[in-house]
């Protein structure tokens, strides 16, 4: 199961975040902060899985963006590394540029693909379906 959802910039600055159990935020913060710290600190030769506490961390470099899942256990880390590069696929395919000032939509897109911590759907047509029925209405 997945137990959180991460884009994060070069510089440490979270650009999003999911969770998908609930924690303080406080807390969240304090977790943010380390595991941003671990994948930062890590080279490109290096794997991008990584042993954290009681869960696993997989993480995938796209230019100065980050993104980091956090999985229990029993999670597939191969799965979970082809989730995080359709994600990335599909938002390259719903946005031109930039998609900081979009983030709706990009919540709207990871909720297509997770739902309470399970992947769900993996079909990017289908995973966009609901945003070009909103750009349909918004016109």
């Amino acid at each position: 199961m997945i137990k959180f959802f991460l884009m994060v910039n070069k510089q440490g600055q979270t650009r999003l975040s999911r969770y998908y159990e609930h924690m303080e935020i406080r807390k969240r913060t304090m977790l943010e902060a380390e595991v941003i710290k671990n994948c930062l600190s890590r080279s490109k030769d290096q794997c991008s899985f990584i042993e954290y506490k009681d869960f696993k961390l997989v993480y995938r470099q796209y230019a100065a963006l980050f993104v980091v899942v956090g999985i229990n256990e029993t999670e597939n880390e191969m799965a979970v590394y082809e989730l995080i590069h359709n994600f990335v696929e599909v938002l390259d395919k719903y946005f031109s540029r930039v998609i900081m000032f979009n983030l709706d939509r990009v919540h709207i897109i990871l909720d297509e693909m997770v739902l309470n911590g399970c992947i769900v759907e993996t079909n990017r047509s289908r995973i966009l379906a609901p945003l070009c029925v909103l750009d349909k209405v918004a016109e």
